[in-house]
């Protein structure tokens, strides 16, 4: 039977929806940095996937179009509720990061955090968020991923078991994942957990 899956996934973020900005805002300074790094200008427009309650809408200025989608209804309330409070031009919708419902080039800047190791099939996520984005766009990651040149330990694969079916799966390869984009990588820094989360930047050519 398949652990992680869209029906589960939402089953299991709708019940975390109450505590999830005190347990994710433990990340608050690496979401700061990644979206510092996408250098985001008047105008451009901005795709979250995966946004959870709206903790990055408050790194992005104002005068930017916001796109934020989830796949739980209850995050997506919290996004609209959020945008009320910041006075963003921000629109939250129900969507699958597996499925994007947008035409193709259509956003200059895309953020992908805590997403590609929770979503069932990353590699379909980051193609479709690259299909989304302009030529020259750029698009920011940010999640735990196995660290570089190390290989899936037999402990951290039998804690997976666990982690996967409850929070997120520890065992995804930023590397194989990022070849499914079909982007040119720009940076790959180390971030929280002594590097088992990074910081990546891709560029559409």
């Amino acid at each position: 039977m398949k652990i992680n899956t869209n029906a589960w996934n939402r089953i299991r973020y709708t019940l975390y929806t109450p505590v999830y900005d005190s347990i994710a805002r433990i990340f608050e300074q690496s979401r700061k940095r990644s979206i510092e790094s996408l250098e985001v200008k008047p105008g451009d427009k901005v795709l979250i996937v995966g946004a959870g309650t709206g903790l990055d809408l408050e790194f992005l200025p104002g005068n930017c179009e916001i796109t934020a989608t989830d796949l739980t209804p209850s995050m997506v309330e919290r996004i609209k509720k959020r945008n009320l409070l910041l006075k963003l031009n921000v629109q939250a919708m129900v969507m699958d990061g597996m499925a994007l419902t947008f035409a193709d080039r259509t956003f200059d800047k895309i953020i992908l955090h805590l997403i590609l190791a929770v979503i069932p099939d990353p590699m379909a996520c980051i193609s479709e968020a690259s299909r989304v984005l302009k030529p020259g766009g750029t698009m920011v990651i940010y999640d735990k991923f196995v660290p570089k040149g190390k290989k899936v330990s037999l402990r951290r694969s039998f804690v997976n078991i666990f982690s996967n079916f409850f929070v997120t799966n520890l065992s995804r390869s930023a590397e194989t994942i990022i070849a499914h984009s079909g982007l040119t990588l720009l940076s790959d820094e180390p971030a929280d957990w002594k590097g088992n989360f990074r910081l990546i930047k891709l560029v559409k050519r």
